[in-house]
């Protein structure tokens, strides 16, 4: 039963406080797309998605139109294409498909051009990582994922020293828009199967033929929250979120219910992320600087995030039985406007933004690098966040930019929702001989808990 005063608060939320559902994301899977022709295969997943998601977009815009509540994103999530494509020699074909029927069902992404390869790569998982440079520059709506790395397998290390030089690449081919192509490329330990967020998104093998995800979002409604407990104690501060995190993903499942029937499609999950924007009011960084710190990055950031996702996610499994996703608090650098104004002033770092991965929902997230930072460096990075995800048994991400001709201090433009990076500084120091070693690092030992 929804109440009078939960459907004014609402309506204060979305008017005032920047609530939205930032994605509607349908799921759909392609197993029953499997050919031993390119060709055929290409023409089945096209018409699977195309006939799947044909009334996605308009259903979403009928929603958003009839409860007023703003839907940003249409999205669709397709199993990995490293599991459907056999012994395709040219994966690329298979890109072009996906981003074909992305263009035809109007959505604004697909996600799925993924491999998992946690534990070891297929000839098939080679060819399609190996064609990631190609595809991110000449798809426009494509999205792409590797999970390298898991609690229960360890981390592949072969996997990581070839995504260093993958994501090295695509800088270099989209150069023209400061290496943009890498923010369609997210490098995953311990990867979800339903997330609705891209550019990690795909449809898992665990899941059913198809689901609607629904992501909401609302730093701003848990900001505004806050400044009427401004001064007393954590307890408080953490009941204030719980009870605002319930409110928000309330919203979220009555969309994602809504749009199940309307679609007829299963209702998957909920993911109660608080995903920000470059918009004033839209930070997650303003909501740490509201429980007391100056600046985020300073001293007392993790702790203050740690509480926040903490009671996010309390929040939000008391409002849904099926939250899932990513669910808590993301830290995209160039998409907060709070994160980019701490990292211009020096109080943000990226071994801060390190530290601070241990406890929110993502990782390392839309951070730009100087252009020169070395494929074995940028490999090295991915390694360092894999195994906070590994230990902590948490999923991590790694969405990094090394932007072609920019160094330290410069600015990279994106614009819309992608935002500005400030380049941040990496270390000097070699992780060559590192990487060079390859193989595997075993899983640890809270893996073992059969």
């Amino acid at each position: 039963m929804v109440t009078t005063s939960e459907i004014l608060s609402t309506l204060r939320m979305i008017d005032k406080q920047k609530l939205d559902v930032r994605t509607i994301t349908m799921g759909i899977s392609l197993f029953g797309c499997v050919s031993d022709s390119e060709e055929r295969l290409c023409e089945r997943v096209y018409d699977r998605i195309v006939h799947q998601a044909a009334r996605l977009v308009k259903t979403g815009e009928e929603i958003e139109k009839d409860f007023g509540v703003p839907i940003v994103n249409k999205r669709i999530s397709v199993t990995p294409a490293a599991l459907i494509a056999g012994a395709m020699k040219h994966p690329q074909k298979l890109a072009r498909a996906l981003d074909r029927a992305a263009y035809e069902t109007g959505v604004n992404f697909i996600g799925g051009y993924s491999a998992l390869v946690h534990k070891g790569m297929t000839e098939t998982d080679k060819a399609v990582i190996a064609s990631l440079p190609e595809v991110l520059t000449e798809t426009e709506r494509l999205c792409a994922s590797v999970n390298i790395g898991s609690t229960k397998a360890g981390i592949n290390m072969d996997a990581v020293r070839m995504m260093g030089g993958i994501v090295k690449q695509i800088a270099q081919n989209t150069s023209a828009s400061g290496g943009f192509g890498c923010a369609k490329l997210v490098v995953f330990a311990n990867a979800v199967e339903d997330n609705p967020f891209m550019a990690g998104a795909f449809h898992g093998p665990g899941e059913g033929d198809c689901a609607i995800n629904v992501g909401v979002s609302g730093p701003g409604v848990v900001k505004s929250a806050l400044e009427a407990v401004r001064g007393r104690p954590f307890d408080e501060v953490a009941e204030t979120v719980k009870k605002t995190a319930f409110s928000i993903t309330r919203v979220g499942q009555l969309v994602a219910l809504e749009a199940s029937r309307r679609l007829n499609v299963p209702y998957g999950i909920v993911d109660l992320s608080l995903a920000p924007t470059p918009a004033v009011g839209d930070s997650v960084a303003q909501i740490l600087e509201e429980m007391g710190l100056e600046v985020c990055g300073t001293h007392g950031t993790t702790a203050a995030l740690a509480l926040l996702n903490d009671a996010v996610k309390k929040g939000g499994v008391m409002a849904s039985s099926h939250v899932g996703g990513l669910s808590g608090a993301f830290i995209p650098v160039s998409e907060d406007i709070g994160m980019i104004r701490a990292a211009e002033s020096g109080a943000l770092t990226l071994e801060k933004l390190e530290a601070m991965t241990c406890v929110c929902s993502v990782g390392l997230d839309m951070i730009a690098i100087p252009g020169d930072t070395s494929a074995e460096t940028i490999s090295a990075i991915i390694a360092d966040e894999a195994a906070i995800g590994m230990i902590n048994n948490k999923t991590v991400a790694v969405r990094v930019i090394p932007a072609p001709g920019a160094k330290v201090g410069d600015s990279v433009e994106f614009g819309g929702l992608f935002g500005r990076a400030p380049v941040m500084a990496v270390k000097p120091f070699s992780s060559k001989d590192f990487i060079g070693r390859g193989g595997r690092i075993p899983a640890p030992l809270q893996s073992l808990r059969n």
